[in-house]
């Protein structure tokens, strides 16, 4: 059985893994904070200079041929702004799934020596109750196993997807845009 000392530790090594956690969820954020005001900052700077380029235009033909020059890059741009976001948030993911898998692992631990120290000192006459405990214990680990190996399964269909995405939506601009330049030509 857990002594008071075995309790404070694993009490004190909680909250030390809870603000671990808080901390690495708060770096993802400030991340994303920072990428943002970097876009932020390239899209005024861009949308004052393609604001210039409008009003130094001379006639409809010009025009057209400065959106479709534009459309590409922007759809780009979005883009690679959706893939860093991604990026950020798969790594904030993958540093709080290996906390949590630690702090599971070290819990499957404590209930397998938990039980393990339970059956050496069951009474005569209960290992059925013994047998019984040991494979709901098992079947928790198994079923645990099952759902993370399934969960990054769907992570890993998700990254697929997020690529394909992005491959179709930058060939679909580039389409366009050469459509609307022929137009303009």
């Amino acid at each position: 059985m857990l002594n008071t000392e075995q309790l404070i530790a694993t009490q004190k090594a909680n909250v030390e893994t809870a603000f671990g956690l808080a901390a690495k969820a708060f770096e993802g954020v400030e991340k994303v904070v920072e990428l943002n005001l970097q876009v932020t900052k390239a899209a005024l700077a861009e949308a004052a200079d393609n604001a210039k380029a409008a009003l130094s235009v001379k006639d409809a033909q010009e025009l057209l041929s400065l959106q479709a020059g534009l459309l590409q890059p922007a759809t780009e741009k979005a883009v690679a702004y959706g893939r860093q976001v991604y990026d950020i948030a798969a790594a904030t993911n993958a540093e709080v799934s290996k906390v949590v898998e630690a702090q599971l692992a070290d819990v499957q631990k404590n209930v397998t020596a938990f039980v393990d120290t339970a059956v050496k000192n069951a009474p005569a006459g209960s290992e059925n109750a013994v047998a019984l405990v040991k494979s709901a214990v098992a079947a928790a680990s198994n079923a645990y196993e099952s759902v993370q190996k399934a969960a990054k399964q769907a992570a890993e269909v998700a990254e697929s997807n997020f690529q394909a995405m992005t491959t179709n939506a930058v060939k679909a601009t580039q389409t366009v845009a050469a459509k609307a330049a022929k137009r303009a030509a």
